[in-house]
């Protein structure tokens, strides 16, 4: 089970990225002029990479972005270390990985290092834990506040598997090292969903109250009012214009990027307790409208476009963990492994021994501190007149 949770985790994330990178930053309505209709499948990009002087990146067609690249550079680390990572593996482990292993860059169509792929939030992990030498528990500050650590961190989720809790707290220290305010928050409740999603019993009820239950400020916020919308179109579709336009609604309030997705203001992206990124919340939304199916919940979020990629990829992964590969569509997952070059069976095996081994040796540890505190509590109270025995 943990096997089937854990592939189908990335498997969901990865093909949530795929789908969605075709349509990155355009909005529901330029998708469905583009594709007379909304998109139901693996499609071509929205522009050519001729048009994007600044970006020329080759998406579409099934190729995986930044979102599944550095979240296997994660998975790599966990499996060098074979143990929970802090903000100080973050500077060890991951920053090299990102550096030096050659990997396939699909919307590059070369080999080359990570480094050459990753946007400018992203590369500020570099800039401060590589040149900087900044302390990894505070590098983040000062980044552009965005969905950058949120995007990667899914595995935090299956290594603290059926806990929550723990999730976000090894998130949180994670996240210090390349993001901060809400930002952070944002990864740490992601990888409170991956974890509630883990036991076979698990609910999207399960994931949406575990989301609740450790959010924080604009973050708890935000994830409240899109569920609260997300209900309200249960019955229709991810694909309907008007759930999209829903969605929207309920997350402008706590968003800093603004209408104009690619004309931010000045005020976007800045630290904040009263906002929130909006490709949580969204994903989150598209969960429950979906009612968990993993394939609606992913051409939901693509659907909804702005930040589509990185919605799809967080809605895949935590979709993808609770139904585990078996609810993954089987011509996605070939599709997006063929043209993006992955073998996601084998990085989700490598994820789901370690995670094996640490929930091993949590259960040990569990064990062991409830002989002690049972061995505390069956002592003899000391005397009231001699308190030291």
């Amino acid at each position: 089970m943990l096997l089937a949770k854990s592939i189908g985790c990335l498997a969901g994330a990865a093909v949530g990225d795929a789908l969605g990178g075709a349509v990155e930053g355009h909005s529901a309505e330029e998708i469905r002029d583009r594709y007379a209709g909304p998109v139901t499948g693996i499609v071509p990009p929205m522009r050519a990479p001729e048009d994007k002087p600044t970006a020329p990146y080759a998406k579409g067609h099934g190729r995986i972005t930044d979102d599944t690249l550095v979240t296997h550079a994660l998975v790599r680390a966990y499996s060098r270390k074979r143990d929970h990572l802090d903000a100080y593996d973050m500077a060890g482990l991951l920053v090299p990985d990102l550096l030096e292993k050659i990997v396939w860059v699909p919307d590059l169509q070369r080999e080359t290092v990570a480094l050459h792929r990753l946007a400018a939030g992203e590369r500020h992990l570099i800039t401060q834990l590589h040149f900087a030498h900044a302390d990894p528990r505070e590098a983040g500050v000062g980044n552009a506040v965005n969905c950058g650590a949120a995007m990667y961190i899914a595995p935090v989720g299956i290594v603290n598997a059926g806990d929550p809790v723990a999730a976000y707290r090894e998130a949180i220290e994670l996240a210090g090292a390349h993001q901060h305010s809400f930002g952070r928050e944002a990864a740490g409740v992601m990888a409170a969903c991956v974890a509630a999603a883990v036991p076979p019993s698990a609910t999207v009820d399960d994931v949406v109250a575990a989301a609740l239950a450790v959010a924080r400020d604009g973050t708890r916020a935000a994830i409240s009012a899109v569920l609260t919308a997300a209900k309200g179109y249960a019955a229709r579709s991810g694909l309907d214009l008007a759930t999209v336009k829903g969605l929207r609604a309920a997350m402008a309030p706590f968003d800093t990027v603004g209408e104009a997705y690619r004309e931010p203001g000045l005020g976007s992206r800045r630290p904040s307790r009263l906002h929130a990124i909006e490709e949580l919340p969204i994903a989150l939304g598209m969960l429950v409208v979906s009612g968990g199916d993993v394939r609606d919940t992913i051409l939901g979020s693509v659907n909804y476009g702005r930040d589509a990629d990185s919605i799809a990829s967080m809605a895949g992964a935590i979709a993808g963990t609770l139904h585990g590969i078996d609810g993954v569509p089987a011509e996605w997952v070939t599709a997006v492994s063929e043209e993006s070059r992955l073998d996601l069976p084998a990085v989700g095996s490598s994820l789901a021994l370690v995670a094996s081994e640490l929930l091993a040796a949590a259960g040990a540890r569990a064990s062991a501190r409830a002989a002690f505190v049972g061995s505390l509590l069956a002592s003899p109270a000391p005397s009231p007149r001699n308190p030291v025995g």
